[in-house]
């Protein structure tokens, strides 16, 4: 296939649209079902780039889920607890824990429901049967992969009334050094950043505690290659094995972190016990469940568990989760890690990390205020890595 026809660009009127291959080359991909649209595309290949990279990092299965251009989340094929399975509404899957692949998905799909919503799902290997069947729940646009088992194609054709768009793309595919776009009728040409985020990149630690184990290397590198493939300004904390907060595409580097921390508490309390047992009514929908739960953790537009509102979600009304139990209980999470994809300006950044369990940082470094940020981490006993490269993305 030369090229392939879209119905339009990023928005209705922009008129006609196609992807195609600069020097008249096959398109590295096969489109074995739906139709996909232009942002289709977009995120489908940056998702790939992310998961393929994590895949050769750290040598275990990975998957990203993509929205607009950015992840909501990605993640490596660790088994899940008993209580992180619950808090991801996949704790009714048989034979999840045999498949390092299904894991990863229902990690990263299980990180930020509500921005998942609608996503494009990329998976580093061969998608099974497993993993399909979880997707196929999931309200989601499409899916990249290298390849998919039959049963596990044919139940994903199934989905969206048999027009879910299902993306198969070369795995041996590399583009060339050069990459080009146009704005304004301006074409703009650069290198591809093909730069390698591996252990050696956090060699550097600048903070007094410099004892880095290998769980934090792992979610660190997990981190700054999320980054690496998320609209800047960006953040990113993770834990466990997967991004559990991405801030994206803010102009102010301290709302990124405001933004990547408030989501990574979030996932956080979705796995406390108060969330866990809310006696959500049989008819609710996974949608409507995952908003739900954000309004009753965030106490957002609607207080659900008020008099006239509860009777809409619940069997039972449910006590509130107050201020003073979400606090206790954030308090014990620990051991997180967070990137950057550009240096800290400010100590504000570190004091709100402190905030959500950072105790491992990896960011450029550069600012004429590092001495100021460095002091700030070692007052928290935090290890800070200086990695020396910056991962803006746009």
């Amino acid at each position: 296939m030369k090229e392939f026809e879209l119905k339009y660009g990023c928005n209705p009127n922009q008129k006609p649209a196609k992807i195609y291959m600069r020097g008249g080359e096959d398109l590295p991909i096969e489109i074995l079902n739906g139709r996909p649209g232009y942002i289709n595309f977009l995120d489908a290949f940056n998702s790939w780039q992310l998961v393929k990279e994590l895949k050769e990092a750290l040598g275990l299965p990975a998957v990203a889920s993509f929205k607009h251009v950015s992840p909501t989340s990605a993640a490596v094929g660790l088994k899940l607890s008993d209580t992180l399975k619950r808090a991801c509404f996949v704790d009714d899957i048989e034979n999840l824990d045999d498949s390092p692949l299904a894991c990863a998905y229902a990690r990263a799909r299980g990180t930020d429901r509500m921005c998942s919503f609608g996503d494009w799902v990329a998976l580093s290997d061969v998608c099974d049967v497993t993993t399909a069947q979880m997707i196929k729940r999931e309200v989601s646009d499409g899916i990249i992969a290298p390849g998919y088992d039959p049963e596990a194609l044919e139940i994903l054709k199934s989905k969206r009334k048999g027009g879910y768009n299902i993306v198969k793309i070369d795995p041996a595919y590399v583009p060339e050094e050069a990459e080009r776009k146009q704005v304004f009728g301006i074409t703009f040409e650069q290198g591809r950043n093909n730069f390698k985020i591996d252990r050696a990149l956090l060699s550097n630690i600048v903070t007094k505690n410099k004892d880095l184990p290998e769980a934090a290397v792992r979610d660190l590198i997990i981190s700054l290659i999320t980054l690496k493939y998320t609209q800047s300004n960006s953040v990113c904390f993770a834990y466990d094995g997967q991004a559990i907060g991405v801030g994206a595409g803010q102009q102010s580097r301290v709302h990124c972190t405001r933004l990547a921390g408030s989501k990574a508490d979030t996932w956080f309390l979705r796995q406390c016990d108060k969330v866990l047992n809310l006696p959500f009514l049989l008819t609710l929908g996974r949608p409507d469940r995952d908003n739900v739960i954000d309004g009753y953790i965030n106490q957002n537009e609607e207080d659900v568990t008020a008099e006239g509102n509860w009777q809409k979600y619940f069997t039972t009304r449910p006590e509130p989760l107050t201020d003073a139990e979400k606090k206790a209980f954030l308090a014990t999470r620990t051991g997180v890690s967070l990137g950057s994809d550009a240096f800290f300006p400010f100590s504000d950044n570190i004091e709100r990390a402190k905030k959500s369990g950072v105790a491992y940082i990896a960011e450029p470094g550069g600012s004429i205020r590092d001495d100021l940020v460095i002091e700030c981490a070692d007052k928290y006993g935090m290890v800070m890595a200086f990695t020396g490269m910056r991962l803006f993305h746009h």
